[in-house]
C-alpha cells in the first residue's frame, strides 16, 4: 500500500511541472492561483482515503490519476498544438484541468455529491484560470475536463455502497458526526 501511495505522489509531482511564462497583473495572479489550486482536489482525495483508511479508494484514485496523466501527456505530444501565449506546443489537453477534474470526479463518485460539488467548483476554477492566463484555449480545457471526468468515472466506485455512511447529529452537544457501519 505504501508503494502505491509513493507512486501516486510521484506521478502527481511530475504532473505539476511549472511553466515559466511572463504575464502581468491579474493574469499572472490567476495563473499562479491555478498552479496552486490544481493541487486541492488531489490532496483532498489523498487526505480522505488516508483518514478513512480507504485502501480500495486509494487504488481506484491511483488508477484514475495515472490514466489521466498518461493520456494527457500522450495527447500533448501527438496533437502538438501551440499555446495561446506561444510558449510551447503542448497545449492540448489542459493537464491542470484534467488532474483537477479527475480529483473532483473521484471525490464525487466515491463520497457523494455533498463533497463533489465543492470539488467541481475548484476544478472549474482551475479550467477557467488556464484560459484566462492564456495557457489554453477553451477546447483544451474542455478536453482536459472530459478526460478527467472520464478517468474518474472509469475507475471509481462509490464508497457508500460498501459502508452505510450518514451524517447525523451527535447526541447532546449540537454537533454533527459521521456514522459508519459495515453492510453484510
Amino acid at each position: 500500500m505504501k508503494q502505491q501511495l509513493v507512486i501516486c505522489l510521484l506521478l502527481f509531482a511530475f504532473a505539476l511541472q511549472a511553466q515559466q511564462v511572463e504575464l502581468s497583473g491579474s493574469r499572472k495572479a490567476v495563473k499562479t492561483s491555478s498552479d496552486i489550486m490544481v493541487t486541492v482536489t488531489p490532496l483532498a482525495c489523498i487526505t480522505t482515503v488516508l483518514l478513512l483508511q480507504d485502501w480500495e479508494g486509494m487504488k481506484q484514485g491511483a488508477f484514475a490519476a495515472a490514466t489521466t496523466i498518461g493520456v494527457s501527456y500522450a495527447l500533448k505530444y501527438l496533437v502538438d498544438k501551440e499555446r495561446p501565449d506561444r510558449s510551447d506546443n503542448r497545449s492540448f489537453p489542459s493537464l491542470h484541468t484534467s488532474v483537477a477534474f479527475t480529483g473532483a470526479t473521484f471525490i464525487q463518485k466515491r463520497y457523494g455529491w455533498k463533497w463533489g460539488i465543492p470539488a467541481y467548483v475548484v476544478a472549474s476554477y482551475v479550467g477557467w484560470s488556464r484560459t484566462y492566463a492564456k495557457k489554453h484555449d477553451w477546447w483544451d480545457v474542455a478536453a482536459g475536463a472530459v478526460l478527467g471526468v472520464g478517468s474518474g468515472y472509469l475507475f471509481t466506485r462509490p464508497f457508500a455502497d460498501k459502508y452505510n455512511l450518514s451524517v447525523s447529529p451527535v447526541a447532546g452537544n449540537g454537533g454533527y458526526g459521521i456514522y459508519a457501519s459495515l453492510r453484510f
